[in-house]
């Protein structure tokens, strides 16, 4: 298949991919010869056909028909499958070409051609020297290229990783590769997966494949779909199918599209977010939790204050008002006030994807750094979503972390200036949940990051007890008759119940009555089991965190009566008081 384009437009470029674009603008300034595709290198890339029709097709393919198809040579390489040329004709002359060279080096690597990149690579600088002498024009595409020059330290690479890194660093500013007409692609998934002495190469122009976008999700849906009926195929429509499977790629998407047609599966809502979940889980590798909200803003007890704030959020988002949407909150209070629960009903309110950090970290050099890459990419392809990071003080370390090679504070920088990017605001919400804001370092909770700081607390008043337990009976599926009041039936004195305290009870009290042969939970099983149920009790862990939100929250209305008007000087020698007890320093 070779590409021809029928009509001359006014800009050549502007069917291309913004990606290629970029690329192409940057190879007209003839400053650059080697460029670094990272990111979707993967995924299938429109192609124009002979017959002017669209097609789509692997980024080689793309690469050397689309954007070189002009050039008089095209090769490829990689370690799996060794020198390779678009065409017979280009084969053919590296033959002979190699002929001359294994006359003058006593080699075989006309008959054979070596696939170790010591030997490669030079085989290939003598083929591209050579040619470009002749004035000829050439593209070398140079596949899995973390293989080639792999991150890390120098003193870590072998001898040959060096060679390989030092002959790449050559090409990238030799003055007869600028000078002549030829471009050396290298393709790599993650751009921390290459040395830097290559991606941040002055003469090297990293660019990224981002996963495509709702438009173009859709232009694939619409040819992977051509020639069928869609009412008979999806209850989803076609602009629902491009606008449901965000975050995937083209591959991904035919994924699902090809299943769903060879085993006659009608595509649904359910089906298409339950296959979405799975594709993106196994991207991932573990590193992200995907969570399909199940709950609205309304299942949430008490807090009135922050539901309000999050609704209005939450509005502002529904209306496309994303210049007045905070790049992300902090919520803490202490241990069991529902954090993790309000967030996911926020992201259920407005019906976008939450999704929740792992362990990105890993033991091998420069694999953390990757790891996260490639989250930061799925979350661009993602938006609008909601990212929730839990005990956010221990997860996301600091700048001063130490003892790893300076990965941890590397890691940190990433993270806080990714979250910082007010290009994201409204696309990415990060909310930071924590019991203890103190630890968490202030770059993360200043304004443009975690702007917004919320406080939960546990209930302060009997309403607000009630209206908590009528929650968790939805929750746990657990109902008692005949309760007018849960808080009279709690003991004098235990007034501290928090609701994860609550949902124990719940689950106690049936437990209880299962234990007795009944189904049903009784007043009296309730009754037994708060009698007998004492809540862990930390009583002065709790109240440092309780004094640490009050510090943090940045609404008054937010705290409860009896820290409105509490002194802060009060509250700080207080909270410094506790950390001496509980002997933190």
């Amino acid at each position: 298949m070779s590409k021809v384009r029928k009509v001359q437009k006014e800009d050549p470029l502007a069917d291309l991919p913004r990606w290629a674009q970029q690329l192409a603008r940057k190879y007209y300034t003839k400053t650059v010869n080697t460029f670094l595709l990272y990111g979707a290198v993967r995924d299938l890339q429109p192609l124009q056909m002979e017959d002017n029709a669209k097609g789509f097709g692997t980024l080689k393919t793309f690469l050397s028909e689309e954007l070189f198809g002009g050039r008089d040579h095209v090769l490829f390489y990689d370690r799996s499958s060794g020198i390779r040329s678009a065409t017979p004709e280009t084969q053919k002359d590296l033959a002979r070409v190699m002929s001359g060279y294994d006359a003058m080096y006593g080699t075989d690597y006309a008959k054979v051609m070596p696939r170790d990149p010591g030997r490669a690579l030079q085989v290939l600088e003598n083929f591209l020297r050579m040619r470009l002498s002749e004035g000829r024009s050439l593209a070398l595409i140079i596949d899995f290229a973390e293989t080639l020059v792999p991150g890390g330290e120098i003193s870590h690479l072998s001898s040959e990783d060096r060679f390989v890194l030092a002959t790449m660093d050559k090409w990238a500013h030799d003055p007869q590769f600028l000078a002549g007409d030829v471009s050396i692609v290298l393709l790599a998934e993650n751009l921390a997966d290459i040395s830097p002495r290559i991606s941040r190469n002055p003469y090297v122009a990293p660019i990224e494949l981002p996963l495509p976008t709702e438009e173009e999700r859709l232009e694939y849906v619409r040819y992977k779909l051509e020639g069928k009926r869609l009412q008979s195929l999806s209850d989803v429509p076609l602009a629902g199918l491009a606008k449901m499977t965000a975050g995937l790629s083209r591959i991904n998407l035919d994924r699902v599209l090809t299943e769903a047609l060879e085993r006659e599966i009608r595509i649904t809502s359910d089906l298409l977010k339950e296959k979405k979940k799975e594709i993106i889980q196994a991207e991932c590798h573990g590193l992200l939790e995907f969570i399909e909200p199940v709950h609205t803003l309304d299942a949430v007890a008490g807090h009135a204050k922050a539901k309000q704030m999050l609704r209005q959020a939450a509005s502002a988002l529904k209306k496309g008002r994303l210049e007045v949407m905070p790049m992300g909150y902090l919520l803490s209070g202490p241990v069991g006030t529902g954090k993790t629960f309000m967030v996911s009903c926020f992201a259920g309110e407005i019906g976008i994807p939450v999704v929740k950090f792992l362990n990105f970290r890993s033991q091998w050099q420069g694999v953390t750094e990757a790891n996260l890459e490639k989250i930061f990419n799925l979350l661009k392809a993602l938006w609008p979503v909601a990212v929730m990071i839990d005990e956010a003080d221990t997860f996301l370390g600091n700048r001063d972390s130490g003892g790893d090679s300076g990965t941890s504070s590397r890691v940190f920088g990433s993270i806080a200036s990714f979250m910082g990017n007010t290009q994201y605001r409204g696309k990415i919400v990060w909310f930071l949940m924590t019991a203890r804001p103190d630890l968490l370092p202030i770059d993360l909770k200043r304004q443009g990051r975690a702007e917004e700081h919320l406080a939960l607390f546990y209930p302060q008043t009997d309403a607000e007890r009630d209206e908590l337990f009528k929650v968790m009976s939805k929750k746990t599926g657990v109902s008692v008759d005949g309760i007018d009041s849960f808080s009279t039936l709690i003991p004098q004195g235990v007034r501290a119940f928090s609701g994860a305290d609550i949902e124990a009870v719940m689950v106690r009290s049936k437990f209880r009555a299962l234990a007795d042969g009944r189904e049903a939970v009784s007043k009296d099983d309730l009754a037994a089991v708060l009698a007998d149920f004492v809540p862990p009790s930390y009583p002065l862990e709790i109240e440092l965190q309780n004094l640490v939100a009050v510090q943090e929250c940045t609404s008054r209305e937010l705290l409860p009566e009896a820290y409105r008007s509490i002194d802060r000087d009060l509250i700080t020698r207080r909270v410094r008081e506790l950390k001496a007890l509980l002997e933190e320093g």
